[in-house]
C-alpha cells in the first residue's frame, strides 16, 4: 500500500504539520512519498523524515502563476506513475493542482483527500476571495473523495459542497505532553529564559508565537504597550514586518519592553516563561501556536475569528478583543492577567488522538494507546 502527501512547500508545511503521519503511515507498513516544492534555504537541507521518495514540485503559492503549469505536468507525471492507494493533498495551489492530475487515478481506485487548512473564504473576508475561491473548491469538490476541515465555520460552509465525504478533524493535532511541566520546572525555565532576555523576574510577560506579518496583526498589541506599564512582549518568529514593529514601539516609547528574539527551537520553554499569549490575527484556520499556549494552561486574549473561537471560551481560559482597537486589547490584557483564568486544552487536539480519528478516516485500522 501507497500514499503520496502533496503541499504547496516541504519546510513551511510538509515538515511543520505533517511529519507525525507520514510516521503513522510508515508505522503501518504503507510506502510514503511526498510531493511538494523544496523551500529550504539551502537545499540540501530538505530532510523528510519517513517519506520513503520525494518529488521536488515546482509549485508556487500565486495560483495564476504560469510556473504551476509545469507543476500540475510534474505532478500527474508522479501520481499516473505511482500508483497510490491514497492521496492526501494540503494547501490551497497544492489541492488544486493535485485533484485535477489525480482525476484518471481515482478512476483507477486511489482515493482522494483534501484538507482545508482554513478556506480562504470566510465571514468577514474580502469579496475577491469569496468571488475566486469559493466556486473553485465548491467545483474541486467533485474531485474529492474525503474532504477535511479543521474548524467549526468550514466545516458548516463545507457541507454545501458535492464531496465524496466532509469531515470535521481538529486540526493537525499536538503533542501536549511537550508542553506541561510542573511549578519547579516552570520557575526554573522562567528564571533562566528572562534572565537571558532581560526581563525582571517579577514583569507580567506577554507572548505571541508566528510569523511578523500584517495578518497576525502584532501591531496592536504594540500600541496596547503604553497602557500597560510594567508588561513586557516577546514575540517569537520572524517576518517582513519586524523592523517596522520595532520603529513603532520606539515611536510609542515602549521599545525597552518589547522582545523579539526572532524563531526559536525552544518555543515550548517560552509559552512555560509567560503569563499570558496574544493572539490578535485577522484570520486563522485552527492556529497551532494558540493551541500549544493553551496546552501550556496560558490565558489567551484573541480575536474572536474562524479557528480561534474554537479554543477561546471567554472568561474560561481567555478573552477576545477587537483587532483594531489598542484601548480594547489593552483592557482584555489587564483583566486576564488579573483573572487568572487557566484551563488545558481539550484533549480533542492531541496529535494521537488526532491520529486515532484520521486512522479511522483513512480506513486503516486503530492506534493502540
Amino acid at each position: 500500500m501507497k500514499v503520496l502527501f502533496t503541499a504547496t512547500v516541504v519546510k513551511s508545511h510538509i515538515n511543520t504539520f505533517h511529519l507525525p503521519f507520514l510516521k503513522m503511515f510508515k508505522d503501518e507498513g504503507w510506502g510514503t512519498a511526498v510531493a511538494a516544492r523544496n523551500d529550504f534555504e539551502i537545499p540540501s537541507d530538505c530532510v523528510i523524515p519517513n517519506c520513503d521518495t520525494y518529488f521536488d514540485i515546482t509549485f508556487e503559492r500565486n495560483p495564476f502563476n504560469p510556473k504551476n503549469i509545469r507543476a500540475y505536468r510534474q505532478l500527474k507525471k508522479v501520481i499516473d506513475k505511482g500508483n497510490y492507494d491514497i492521496i492526501h493533498c494540503h494547501t490551497p495551489v497544492g489541492g488544486l493542482l493535485t485533484r485535477l492530475a489525480a482525476v484518471s487515478a481515482r478512476r483507477r481506485g486511489t482515493k482522494v483527500y483534501y484538507t482545508a487548512h482554513g478556506f480562504h473564504f470566510y465571514k468577514g473576508a474580502p469579496m475577491k476571495n469569496w468571488l475566486l475561491y469559493y466556486p473553485v473548491e465548491r467545483l474541486l469538490a467533485h474531485l474529492t473523495d474525503v474532504l477535511i476541515t479543521i474548524n467549526k465555520e468550514d466545516y458548516n460552509r463545507a457541507k454545501k459542497f458535492r464531496a465524496g465525504k466532509i469531515v470535521y478533524v481538529p486540526g493537525v493535532g499536538i503533542d501536549t505532553a511537550k508542553f506541561k511541566a510542573s511549578d519547579d520546572e516552570r520557575r526554573e525555565i522562567r528564571n533562566k529564559l528572562r534572565t537571558e532576555l532581560g526581563i525582571p523576574l517579577d514583569a507580567p510577560v506577554l507572548l505571541s508565537v508566528g510569523e511578523v506579518n500584517e495578518n497576525k496583526n502584532h501591531k496592536i498589541a504594540i500600541e496596547a504597550l503604553p497602557q500597560l506599564d510594567g508588561v513586557w512582549y516577546v514575540i517569537c518568529g520572524r517576518g517582513p514586518l519586524m523592523e517596522t514593529h520595532r520603529k513603532l514601539a520606539e515611536k510609542l516609547g515602549v521599545s525597552e519592553r518589547l522582545i523579539m528574539p526572532g524563531f526559536r527551537n525552544d518555543v515550548a520553554d517560552f509559552y512555560k516563561m509567560a503569563d499570558a499569549f496574544v493572539f490578535p490575527s485577522f484570520r486563522e484556520g485552527l492556529p497551532v501556536s494558540l493551541m500549544e499556549a493553551l496546552a501550556s494552561g496560558l490565558p489567551a486574549v484573541c480575536t474572536k475569528i474562524r479557528g480561534s473561537a474554537d479554543l477561546v471560551r471567554e472568561g474560561e481560559n481567555g478573552f477576545y478583543a477587537p483587532a483594531e482597537d489598542p484601548l480594547g486589547f489593552a483592557t482584555a490584557i489587564k483583566t486576564v492577567l488579573n483573572a487568572q483564568v487557566k484551563r488545558s486544552l481539550p484533549g480533542i487536539y492531541d496529535v494521537h488522538s488526532v491520529q486515532i480519528r484520521m486512522k479511522r478516516i483513512y480506513g486503516i485500522g486503530m492506534v493502540s494507546r
